[in-house]
């Protein structure tokens, strides 16, 4: 059974304490998805979510598993309860891997000890302090990436790591040239220029140890046809054949995450419900600022399923 519903997965930033544990806790298929993460990992993924004794679940190679083992349950849940198969997959930098293990295209054993490590290589590709990201709310995508050059020089630079919607972009690079351009961005009458905590400056050329190792790793592991098309967050297209995939799984850590033409072109193409597979509302929002036809539902709870699937 397959519908005209597009999933969405989400990204790092999603995540939070406590996510996900009734569900835990009530149903099967979602404790043995949390089971078999941890017999890959070798620590207890439902306790890392839903007590986060440790302050472990906000650090990057912990963050990683720990949404793509929350999306792949809720999916299976989904799938258990009679929900229909997704006509396409996109996920949002991290939830790329997410979108390929729901469109069969990546083993979920696979995928957990895959981004398990891309979360270690990011952390080790730039030490901590040389790199940052930074939120720049109010401004044209074409303007912050001019004013991204203004603030380059030949030691230090600054990139568009993350085009989410209009108005809403994420730079990073070396800490010097983030901290010019958020000045920059406010001279040029941005409403805000944040910074994240977030230490690795994903989706830019500071990450190529990270891709490089990546590749490495993607080499042997197997990839499928995906039962579904599945959106690559480096090319904003459609991907179907095995090597493209891996070759964008790489892409995406020095390229940046395109968003807003994802959406654009999944609304051109006449979708107008989307499912957000995974915890948190990040995406739903993303997409309502891009494209206000397309209506985002999420099913993180019990009861927020239980209506989607009756709607």
């Amino acid at each position: 059974m397959s519908s005209n519903i597009v999933f969405f997965f989400p990204g790092q930033g999603s995540q939070s304490k406590g996510m996900l544990a009734d569900l835990i806790a009530d149903e099967a298929v979602v404790r043995d998805t949390f089971i078999q993460a941890s017999d890959i990992l070798s620590y207890d993924m439902a306790a890392l979510v839903t007590e986060d004794a440790d302050g472990k679940l906000d650090q990057t190679e912990y963050t990683q598993p720990a949404l793509l083992t929350a999306s792949t349950a809720l999916h299976r849940l989904w799938t258990a309860r009679g929900g229909a198969n997704p006509a396409q997959v996109a996920g949002h930098s991290l939830g790329e891997y997410s979108a390929l293990v729901a469109a069969g295209a990546l083993d979920f054993s696979d995928a957990v000890a895959l981004v398990a490590f891309r979360g270690q290589v990011m952390s080790k590709a730039v030490p901590a302090g040389v790199g940052k990201m930074a939120a720049i709310i109010g401004l044209d995508d074409d303007k912050v990436v001019e004013l991204c050059q203004q603030a380059s020089d030949s030691e230090t630079k600054v990139w568009a790591a993350n085009l989410n919607c209009p108005g809403q972009l994420v730079v990073a690079g070396h800490t010097a040239a983030t901290e010019r351009l958020m000045v920059l961005a406010k001279e040029a009458g941005a409403k805000r220029a944040l910074p994240l905590a977030v230490s690795a400056p994903s989706h830019t050329p500071l990450m190529q140890d990270a891709a490089n190792a990546m590749a490495e790793k993607l080499a042997g592991i197997t990839i499928n046809t995906p039962a579904c098309p599945v959106w690559s967050n480096a090319r904003a297209m459609i991907l179907t054949a095995s090597d493209d995939i891996r070759d964008a799984l790489v892409e995406q850590l020095v390229s940046p995450v395109r968003w807003t033409e994802t959406v654009q072109q999944l609304s051109q193409q006449g979708v107008t419900q989307a499912i957000e597979m995974g915890p948190g509302k990040v995406l739903a929002g993303l997409v309502r600022r891009i494209d206000k036809n397309i209506q985002v539902s999420s099913v993180q709870t019990s009861d927020l399923m239980h209506k989607v699937l009756g709607a």
